[in-house]
């Protein structure tokens, strides 16, 4: 017998309760797909809301974190740059110190060479 000749002996009746029985079990599938993608939503929510408030903890530890540093930082650089002003200060008056002494001795052998010479030529 084939399968052609087979449905056509069973009655339309049989075959119209089989597909309602077919359509009523993919209903029933379709309840139970969506009552699971329902839990699962709730589920990615919660695990979105849970990652959410770490992330918030850990922004919040590690901005406390940077702030500290950046107040231990500016400290030390501040000092840092004070010191070194004042050494830069210091500098600058050893320099200017320098050059008047290196000026008065400058003349002081323009003198001596000056006076040999006056000495030499028997100018004094």
């Amino acid at each position: 017998m084939e399968p052609d000749a087979a449905r056509e002996d069973r009655p339309m009746e049989a075959r119209i309760a089989r597909i309602e029985s077919d359509v009523a079990h993919l209903n029933s599938d379709v309840g139970e797909i969506k009552l699971d993608l329902r839990a699962l939503r709730d589920k990615v929510d919660e695990l979105g809301a849970g990652l959410n408030g770490k992330i918030d903890a850990a922004d919040t530890r590690l901005t406390g974190k940077i702030d500290a540093l950046d107040t231990r930082l500016t400290g030390k650089i501040d000092a840092l740059d004070t010191r070194l002003t004042g050494k830069i200060d210091q500098l600058t008056n050893e320099i200017s110190s320098a050059k008047i002494w290196a000026l008065m001795l400058y003349m002081s052998l323009a003198a001596l060479n000056f006076g040999a010479l006056a000495r030499g030529f028997g100018w004094i």
